[in-house]
């Protein structure tokens, strides 16, 4: 079985292989049993976001993690894919600014997405 850490650097590479911009990735380990680490990224349609979903998804689903729940691919602003020991957000640029994920757990280490765009 993979660790929270190894899940998070797949997910974070299969959304640098698509395109995902602004991945953020969040240890949020001393703060909520909930999960280990939260992953932001955004993409630019609600096609794109859908696909960086399902791409996460797959690549789980052949690591043998299956998704604990997903919201949002039909509405198209704003997917999460819950994963147990990660939870990822994808978003519109738009609708990232507005509800400031990354702002609500300021304090915490924030460890930079891979091949992030400076």
């Amino acid at each position: 079985m993979a660790t929270a850490e190894n899940l998070r650097d797949i997910i974070v590479t299969v959304l640098d292989e698509h395109k995902a911009l602004d991945i953020k990735t969040i240890d949020v380990r001393k703060q909520t049993d909930i999960t280990d680490y939260l992953i932001i990224a955004s993409g630019t349609s609600d096609r794109h976001l859908k696909a960086l979903a399902d791409h996460v998804m797959t690549r789980m689903r052949e690591e043998g993690v299956r998704a604990l729940g997903k919201e949002g691919l039909s509405v198209g602003d704003w997917a999460l894919v819950d994963l147990g020991d990660v939870v990822v957000h994808v978003m519109r640029p738009e609708v990232r600014d507005f509800y400031q994920l990354e702002r609500l757990w300021g304090e915490l280490p924030q460890l930079r997405g891979q091949n992030e765009k400076r």
